[in-house]
């Protein structure tokens, strides 16, 4: 059957790959694929390691005198009669 892979092609691409790679390289070969497409799972599933983290959050209390103070509406325009050439009025 033309493109069926069966396993003495299977068998035949290993000791191709070990005779390429030899065996020194090979696990750290396999090492770094099985981490790349951990990677790319986790980046198309949407999982990310870091939501899975415990955030320890301890209660406090607010103070009691407490006294909110609006802050100021005032638009401060500093340097604008600067910029503005001598004689002419900026709007």
């Amino acid at each position: 059957m033309p493109g069926f892979v069966g396993f003495p092609e299977l068998i035949f691409l290993g000791l191709v790959v070990l005779l390429i790679f030899g065996p020194k390289r090979l696990p750290e070969m396999g090492k770094s694929l099985g981490k790349g497409m951990r990677e790319f799972k986790d980046s198309i599933s949407g999982d990310n390691k870091d939501d899975d983290k415990v955030e320890v959050v301890t209660a406090t209390t607010a103070p009691e005198n407490v006294v909110v103070v609006p802050a100021s509406t005032e638009v401060l325009n500093h340097g604008a009669a600067e910029s503005a050439p001598e004689g002419k009025v900026s709007h």
